[in-house]
């Protein structure tokens, strides 16, 4: 970092004496420099930035293009699996292209425990009644992305996993700048990227085209994707910007279904449905408004309006993964189900901040407001058609028709107390307001259809909220600190937990909003350009789990309920070594780092009629150990991934004939990513993906994708060029 600012200063003094020798003086522009704390594409936020307070939490951000990976297919277990605890729901197998993420032991499915952004503003449906992740950005497009662990509650909202950024690429400061990509793989994998960019005069553009087709690994499991991406931002004078931009994204999908353990050892790649689609067109359109009154203070508001679907038309349920959908002694197929969901949602969010001085100490106060309204149209249980074909037309009433709406206010405070050069104190209050109405009608199919099933707790309901915080850093160098971390937060009844899912399953009426308290501390930092490290420890008081049980009442049934409270507890660590380059001063023989990264997690049921058993989806070990090798303009990327065992559900059954709940065996897998550059302008790419062609999964689930066991995809090959003018 030093050797940054040094050149900088350098650079900028050649220019000043070279300006003082021409007859007519030259006035500088001022220059701004943003600096993150990264080795070998990994790192830190600054103390502040963006109105956002980053001093004193547990936060890293990734640099995606000093990253080998297979980003054409988005491969989250490359590309962010340096992330230690990083659990991944791998469902492309089952027709999900967006991996659900999880930290600590909290529930990874559709990454429900995750704020997930893009450019700072909300992409999920709904982060309140139905936050999960149908699209996420291609990484060809992604410029870095910044995560932040449980104390995201002040800045970000409530969620109890922390929050995850995708920083797209914003343009380049030439005119004009054209990348294309073009990217081929196993199982007919085809993926082409092409982007544009530029600057003119004072706007700057931004725009993205991709299209990926792929056959899938497993029968019946088709993908066809299109996500397109454009912005503009105005820069009128130094302090103000304003920038607009839309996200769009169209899919067509095909879902094989689950599978038994009994099938799934037979043949992973094995399908006994053939007439499931789903179809989930994503539009965004947000605006950004920032302006900096002077040195110190600033503010921006970002708007965003999310209007989206999931559409689905399927066979899945009834019987069970091991049944098949056979034709009926009428010589067709029995009806599908049809499902309806429509996301229309406008978030406004508002930050302000100011550095000034105490005590002839420079202090931060970051203050701000959310603003959200969302609204969620929920039809299914309609009779579809007896084809194959991926086709919604109805041939009965919906079994459901309900309408949600949410009205979310949040203001916030955090201020950054410096004492002394080393040591600062950062507390911070958010305040939630929380209305939620349900209206329409809906039956629980488990029990006598004649009754609607009444969302008594939801129908109209308003709550509030007090998240605090306090976090606390000491700098140990110019380039380490220990921090310390407290904040809570919560997970209110979303309304997919309130929805019935399956033929057979049943929901408590009496469902309670989650909660938990987050602890975090931690020694971490850059030693030169040798040594990266993050060493910490975690602790969750995580009240009221929302979670699935199985009972019995003549049959077995799933049973959506507060499966009780649970402690998480545990390590993160993360330590990269240069040692060409680095540890060796040399760098004739090219640059080479080692990295590891693991997290050891105690996630337990301590109350309720499971206490004593392991949370379901929380693997005890995480581990994954890379090598980075470069020289001259090639480079390679070596990762050896392994992730314990763990349970299906709460009661830790290991065994059950319908697969729904169960042991997710242990697995290991090795992935191998390299590329050629060619003059600056050309890119080579190649790499395996689970070279050892490992059979395993890692999700049970009681609904879609499903409902069953979801394999993971085998050994995957691809190969690309990419070129920029």
């Amino acid at each position: 970092m030093k050797s940054k600012i040094l050149t900088l200063i350098l650079l900028m003094s050649l220019v000043f004496c070279k300006s003082q020798t021409t007859d007519s003086s030259k006035i500088l522009k001022e220059v701004t420099v943003t600096v993150y704390r990264t080795m070998n594409g990994i790192g830190r936020m600054k103390d502040d930035d963006g109105q956002i307070i980053y001093a004193g939490k547990k936060n890293e951000v990734l640099l995606i293009d000093s990253l080998d990976a297979n980003k054409a297919i988005n491969n989250t277990r490359q590309i962010i699996g340096r992330i230690p605890g990083l659990n991944i729901v791998e469902s492309e197998s089952g027709g999900f292209t967006a991996n659900g993420i999880g930290f600590r032991g909290l529930n990874p499915y559709q990454s429900i425990e995750t704020n997930t952004r893009q450019n700072g503003y909300n992409i999920s449906a709904d982060i309140f009644g139905y936050n999960e992740s149908y699209y996420l950005p291609p990484m060809e497009a992604v410029k870095s992305i910044t995560f932040v662990r449980g104390a995201s509650s002040i800045a970000f909202g409530p969620q109890i996993g922390g929050m995850i950024n995708y920083n797209l690429k914003d343009g380049s400061n030439k005119p004009i700048e054209v990348t294309a990509s073009q990217t081929i793989g196993s199982y007919n994998m085809f993926n082409s990227f092409t982007s544009i960019g530029g600057t003119y005069n004072k706007i700057k553009y931004y725009g993205f085209l991709q299209y990926r087709y792929f056959e899938g690994w497993r029968a019946n499991s088709q993908q066809n994707q299109m996500s397109g991406f454009a912005s503009l931002k105005y820069n009128p004078n130094e302090k103000l910007q304003i920038g607009i931009e839309y996200t769009a994204l169209r899919n067509t999908i095909r879902m094989p279904g689950g599978l038994t353990d009994s099938l799934f050892k037979a043949d992973p790649k094995q399908s006994l449905r053939s007439r499931n689609w789903l179809q989930s067109p994503w539009n965004i359109i947000a605006a950004n408004f920032s302006y900096k009154i002077n040195e110190n203070t600033s503010f921006s508001l970002k708007s965003a309006f999310l209007y989206s679907e999931r559409d689905l038309v399927w066979r899945n349920e009834d019987g069970g993964p091991a049944v098949k959908d056979t034709i009926s002694p009428s010589l067709s197929y029995v009806p599908r189900e049809v499902e309806h969901e429509y996301f229309r949602s406008i978030t406004n969010e508002f930050r302000f901040l100011s550095n000034y001085k105490l005590k002839e100490q420079k202090q931060t106060l970051s203050f701000g407001v959310r603003y959200a309204y969302a609204f969620k149209k929920n039809q299914h249980g309609a009779d579809g058609t007896t084809g194959s074909d991926l086709n919604y037309t109805t041939t009965s009433p919906w079994g459901g028709n309900m309408n949600y709406y949410t009205t979310n206010i949040a203001p916030f405070v955090e201020n950054v107390f410096r004492i002394g050069k080393k040591f600062s104190v950062s507390p911070g209050l958010r305040f939630e307001y929380l209305k939620t109405i349900a209206d329409g009608y809906d039956e629980n199919t488990a029990g006598d259809s004649n009754n609607p099933y009444v969302y008594a707790n939801m129908k109209k309901k308003s709550r509030t909220f007090l998240v605090g915080g306090l976090g606390m850093q000491y700098k140990t160098s110019e380039t380490t600190n220990i921090y310390a971390n407290y904040s809570k937060s919560y997970r209110p009844i979303s309304y997919s937990d309130l929805t019935p899912f399956g033929t057979i399953a049943k929901i408590d009426p009496n469902l309670k909003d989650a909660s938990a308290d987050n602890i975090d501390i931690g020694y971490r930092g850059s030693v030169r350009n040798i040594l990266n490290f993050d060493f910490g420890l975690f602790y969750i008081n995580y009240k009221n789990r929302i979670g699935t049980i199985y009972k019995t009442d003549s049959v077995v049934y799933a049973f959506r309920t507060n499966t009780g409270n649970s402690e998480h507890k545990g390590v993160e660590s993360y330590l990269e070594l240069n040692i060409l380059d680095g540890l060796i001063t040399t760098n004739k023989f090219g640059k080479l780092s080692i990295y590891n990264s693991y997290a050891y997690i105690d996630a337990r049921y301590i109350t309720g009629d499971y206490a004593g058993n392991s949370v379901e989806y929380a693997p005890k070990n995480i581990e994954r150990i890379g090598l980075n090798y470069k020289k001259n303009n090639f480079s390679v990327n070596v990762q050896y991934s392994y992730t314990a065992s763990s349970f299906g559900d709460a009661s830790n059954a290991k065994f059950s004939a319908d697969a729904l709940s169960g042991i997710i065996p242990s697995y290991q897998l090795i992935d191998v990513s390299s590329t050629y550059k060619i003059k600056q302008k050309y890119q080579l790419k190649f790499g395996v993906n689970n070279l050892a062609n490992e059979k395993y999964f890692t999700l049970r689930t009681t609904e879609y994708p499903g409902p069953g066991i979801i394999p993971s995809i085998g050994r995957m090959i691809y190969a690309g060029i990419s070129a920029t003018f």
